[in-house]
C-alpha cells in the first residue's frame, strides 16, 4: 500500500524498569514514539488482509518493537544495549544488559490534542520471575 503522505499516531511512549537494586523510583530505559513506525495502520489492515486474514471490528494489531533514532529511544532491550556489548547504567554499581528475574517494566503511553489535552492510555507492566523447573 502505497501512500501518498506516511501518517500515523503521535503517541509518546516510555518504558521503566523497577527492581530492588535501583530504587524506590524506576529508572526510565527509552523514549520513544508511535510517529517512529516503519509501518503505517493502513499499511497494517493491507498487510494482514492480503494474506487472507479474516478482520473484523475490533481486532487489535501488534506494532513491535517501536524505536526512535537515537540510543535513548529503542525499543528493546537488545537495542538499548547494544546486544549485550554496552551495559545501560542506571545508578553507581548497578547496570543492565538484558532483563533479569525480579525486575518490573512498565510502559507509559499518551497523546495530545491539537488543543494540548492529553489523553494517557494507563500503565501496562509486568513482572519477569524466575523460570519453573519441571520435572519429567
Amino acid at each position: 500500500l502505497k501512500e501518498a503522505e506516511h501518517t500515523t499516531f503521535d503517541v509518546d511512549l516510555c518504558v521503566y524498569i523497577k527492581a530492588d537494586d535501583i530504587g524506590k523510583e524506576p529508572f526510565k530505559v527509552s523514549h520513544s514514539n508511535f510517529k517512529n513506525l516503519y509501518w503505517s495502520a493502513p499499511q497494517f489492515v493491507a498487510h494482514a488482509s492480503v494474506t487472507g486474514c479474516n478482520i473484523i471490528p475490533g481486532d487489535l494489531f501488534g506494532s513491535g518493537t517501536i524505536s526512535g533514532t537515537d540510543p535513548g529511544s529503542f525499543g528493546s532491550m537488545l537495542e538499548l544495549s547494544w546486544r549485550g556489548q554496552k551495559p545501560i547504567q542506571i545508578k553507581e554499581g548497578v547496570e543492565r544488559k538484558f532483563l533479569k528475574d525480579g525486575d518490573e517494566v512498565i510502559m507509559t503511553g499518551h497523546a495530545k490534542t491539537a488543543e494540548g489535552v492529553r489523553i494517557g492510555f494507563g500503565n501496562c507492566s509486568g513482572k519477569i520471575l524466575p523460570a519453573k523447573l519441571q520435572e519429567f
